[in-house]
């Protein structure tokens, strides 16, 4: 008796063109079954008042459900503000990491260097606070992020 999962085929639509996908699949075979421009991100439609979720060109799996619909497009950018520079974020969130680096790509060096990352003006999810090692916020345009070194001897 076989280990692998079982395939089924569904019909899915990717920018108002029908197609038929096993499912499981994986993003970047829908990319390609859909033939999606490069510098274009495919996104999953969703019902009611949310974003459509953006699909990773990449391997993980994805499990498409009958008549699912999709549409590619740029994917949104982000202007935020980190010590007073601008900087785009390609991403609705950013982790304590992404954020420590676009302060400091060139990374302060020592075994005891910590970074606080406070913010600001952000959504009203998280209107404002500190930002933790290993934890993402939500981002908005504007939103601003002030990160300080310091030495935790």
């Amino acid at each position: 008796m076989s280990q692998h999962p079982a395939t089924s085929e569904v019909r899915v639509h990717i920018d108002q063109q029908k197609y038929h996908s096993p499912t499981p699949t994986t993003g970047s075979a829908l990319y390609a079954l859909g033939k999606v421009d490069s510098g274009q991100e495919l996104f999953r439609e969703v019902h009611g008042d949310h974003e459509d979720e953006p699909i990773e060109n990449g391997s993980g799996i994805i499990h498409l459900h009958e008549d699912e619909h999709f549409h590619s497009g740029k994917p949104k950018t982000y202007t935020v503000y980190v010590n007073g520079q601008a900087k785009t974020i390609l991403t609705k969130r950013a982790s304590y990491e992404e954020i420590v680096k676009l302060a400091f790509p060139n990374p302060i060096n020592g075994q005891n260097i910590r970074y606080t990352v406070g913010y600001e003006d952000g959504p009203p999810v998280n209107p404002s606070g500190s930002l933790m090692p290993g934890h993402k916020v939500k981002v908005k345009d504007g939103m601003i992020f002030n990160v300080t070194p310091t030495d935790k001897s």
